[in-house]
């Protein structure tokens, strides 16, 4: 009964449903995030009044929580606050007045001693700056303790208070006159998450020292209520150095056309693979229904916000995990061509598939936490999807299919069926109880090892090509690493360079880039680095010329200093990191031949934007890294076919037999290479055809970088591992041994039991 097919079926209905059941749910409750549904981003730069005082990292968390309680005064649902060093980026997705937010938010923060008629007593003045800290009363509960700088104010207002009838204090957090008051807050005041009213006391005398707030706090409570006193009498201020607004039109038009890329790339893909592997390619077209839900479930249950990139990362996390069960399917199939039947062809190909399928998900993983510790902001979230998109990739692709595949092949019926089962023709798989020998091979009259230097050529002229272009032109550096403003307008009139320009020189700017886009906006690149008023200021005067959407990104020098930093040294980390581990899991000689391949394919991607003219932004070095991660995914899966074939050979002594070993190595894994590269390929061309044109240069990277990286595993990789084995073993090669005579050839071959024997 447990064979039964049917039951099969069922479970595999069942599974494709409940996938469905979970994935449309999440996908309406996940964050989004600015670029797919509008809002509004800032980052501040944390600075001390005193310009002789630094900034501490106390400084710095008294400012977010400030920052925490005027987000919520602005009733935005889930907002992003992220601490960034010395300094605080901010983002707010669907808020519909961004010029409001930015006042709100880059305000001094105020403390405020008042009545309970509103009637202002004192401000932070009377405070020391961090007054206030943690202590304890005499019976061991938390209060919170302030230190008084000006005692005779102190003393005077609160020896007033003390002999009123009300004899209460108000502390405020950026009291509003128009609109708190505490007849108000009264019920609230003290509740830290919901209210500016952060405390009311009692004062029973007069004041000339410092002083305790008590109450039934917890200890949270406490550290919270000192945080937003100290945020009220910190002499700091909020400089701000990069925003960035983007309209609900526009968030919408991007999540419409990405949506729209990551569902035809995801259908082409499972047609690609059943078309190819069968009835094992429905298995796997399943695994991608499963795969994809289970990935935005975990996503949405870390709370994280999905943006363009972060699509990016899931439909390109697609094509890659895809690979895992091709490159188990090329194992079985190997397996079949050797004349195993289908179950033990099961069994062996997905024991012989395994490591590699582990070592290329480690390199793609060590890649993607290199970009998340270094990325800022949407590369942050790209690398966040990708984590996530490898741990799925392993107990989904991997583990789940095999599990499923097994489920079916125990139930008999693709025992004899193997063209059914995996695409494998019954004439092809030899009798080996008749000692009959494997007829089926790919690729004889590919050499590989010859060839090699066609591709040299071709690719060393483009790079030649693109040196002498970033020296006489340099590259297209979009605002990020330039620094300046972008300015996108929607419009239903029809705009010009000159008009445009004629425009920006009134406003007083320098305009360097004009460009319509794809989606019928216009993008309007200027060198000024524009502040909060000039950016108000240019939106006004766009939509009243034009009636137009108005989206201004501004990137200040001390952001682009930042990220090219941030950007070289993530490139160099993940370089090395991936070469320590490779020459770890194999050996030095593969990690040397690795580096050499991940140089020039990354060195070929970047001429060929030079020489296109295309625009380098901060989400290109995502692309850069992503495809050091495939290249490195592509060239373990070469080298673990070579090193299990020169395993297979024992000792080799000549450097020639080398060359036949890399030549049939390539042969057995260059159907792998070309449909792995495919089912990677065909998400991206969906995105470049039919995404968002935020992420147009993103794709463009990643399309030269995927054809680049299987061309340089085929033809660099092995080709220079080949070339450090054969001088390897030149060296190695022991000398001739002088003649013997036969009374010698005796005692060499003498045997002495208990000594030598």
């Amino acid at each position: 009964m447990k064979n039964k097919l049917w039951t099969k079926i069922v479970l595999t209905i069942i599974i494709i449903g409940a996938s469905l059941a979970l994935l449309f749910p999440v996908l309406q409750n996940v964050k989004l995030g600015l670029d797919l549904q509008g809002g509004f981003e800032v980052l501040y730069q944390v600075e001390s009044i005193d310009k002789e005082e630094k900034v501490t990292s106390d400084m710095v968390n008294a400012t977010y929580k400030t920052l925490v309680k005027r987000i919520d005064v602005l009733g935005v649902l889930e907002p992003t606050i992220d601490i960034e060093g010395d300094k605080i980026r901010v983002q707010l997705a669907g808020i519909d007045n961004a010029d409001d937010a930015r006042n709100v938010l880059s305000q001094t923060a105020s403390l405020s001693f008042r009545d309970t008629n509103d009637n202002l007593l004192m401000t932070s003045d009377v405070l020391r700056s961090g007054a206030a800290k943690v202590g304890q009363d005499e019976s061991g509960n938390p209060v919170v303790s302030l230190s008084i700088k000006d005692k005779d104010e102190f003393y005077k207002v609160t020896k007033k208070i003390s002999e009123q009838e009300d004899n209460r204090i108000v502390i405020w957090l950026d009291f509003d006159e128009e609109q708190d008051s505490f007849a108000q807050e009264s019920a609230k005041c003290g509740s830290l998450n919901d209210s500016r009213c952060l405390s009311v006391a009692s004062v029973s005398q007069g004041f000339s020292s410092d002083v305790i707030i008590q109450g039934n706090f917890e200890d949270e409570e406490v550290e919270n209520l000192v945080d937003l006193i100290n945020s009220g009498s910190m002499p700091t201020k909020l400089v701000e150095v990069s925003s960035k607004s983007v309209g609900a039109s526009f968030g919408e038009n991007s999540l419409e056309k990405t949506a729209v890329a990551g569902v035809v790339g995801i259908a082409l893909i499972c047609l690609f693979l059943i078309i190819v592997y069968r009835f094992s390619g429905f298995i796997a077209s399943v695994g991608i229904i499963l795969y994809t839900a289970l990935t935005f479930f975990i996503f949405w249950l870390i709370g994280g916000t999905l943006t363009l990139p972060g699509i990016a990362a899931m439909i390109i996390g697609i094509g890659m995990a895809v690979d895992s069960n091709v490159i188990n399917f090329s194992r079985i199939k190997d397996e079949l061509y050797e004349g195993r039947s289908v179950t033990t062809a099961l069994k062996h190909g997905n024991k012989n598939s395994f490591s590699t399928i582990l070592d290329a998900n480690v390199t793609t993983l060590i890649t993607a936490i290199v970009l998340f510790i270094f990325g800022q902001s949407s590369v942050k979230g790209f690398a966040t999807m990708l984590i996530i998109s490898i741990f799925s990739t392993m107990l989904i692709m991997v583990f789940f299919t095999r599990w499923l595949m097994k489920k079916y092949v125990e139930t008999g019926k693709f025992e004899n069926k193997p063209h059914l089962f995996i695409g494998v023709k019954a004439k092809d798989i030899p009798d080996i109880a008749h000692k009959e020998k494997r007829t089926k091979f790919f690729y004889q009259k590919l050499d590989f090892v010859k060839n090699r230097k066609g591709f040299l050529v071709i690719a060393t002229i483009i790079s030649l090509a693109g040196i002498f272009c970033l020296f006489k032109v340099g590259l297209n550096l979009g605002v990020d690493f330039k620094g300046g403003t972008v300015i996108t307008l929607k419009t239903d009139e029809h705009l010009t360079e000159e008009k445009i320009q004629r425009d920006v020189s009134k406003l007083g700017y320098d305009m360097y880039d004009f460009e319509e886009q794809s989606d019928g906006s216009y993008a309007i690149k200027i060198e000024d680095s524009l502040s909060k008023n000039k950016s108000m200021e240019t939106e006004k005067y766009f939509a009243d010329k034009y009636a137009a959407s108005t989206d201004v990104g501004v990137i200040s020098t001390v952001v682009k200093q930042e990220l090219i930093k941030n950007a070289i040294l993530s490139l160099i980390v993940a370089s090395l990191a991936i070469i320590a581990y490779i020459s770890l899991r194999f050996k030095f000689s593969y990690g040397i031949s690795c580096i050499v391949a991940l140089l020039l394919n990354v060195l070929v991607t970047v001429s060929l934007f030079c020489i296109l003219g295309l625009e380098v932004s901060s989400i290109f070095i995502a692309a850069i890294l992503s495809i050091i991660g495939y290249s490195v995914n592509d060239i373990i899966i070469t080298f673990d076919r070579i090193r299990e074939n020169q395993k297979k050979k024992g000792e080799i002594k000549d450097p020639d037999e080398l060359t036949g070993i890399v030549n049939n190595s390539l042969r057995e894994i260059l159907n792998r290479s070309i449909i792995t590269t495919l089912t990677t390929l065909i998400p991206v061309l969906a995105l470049i055809f039919l995404g968002a044109h935020d992420i147009f240069e993103f794709n463009i990277a990643l399309l030269i970088g995927l054809i680049a990286g299987t061309l340089s595993s085929l033809f660099v990789a092995s080709q220079m591992w080949l070339e450090v084995e054969k001088r390897h073993i030149k060296k190695g090669k022991p000398k001739k041994k002088k003649k013997t005579t036969d009374v010698d050839d005796e005692v060499q071959e003498l045997t002495i039991k208990g000594i030598n024997s």
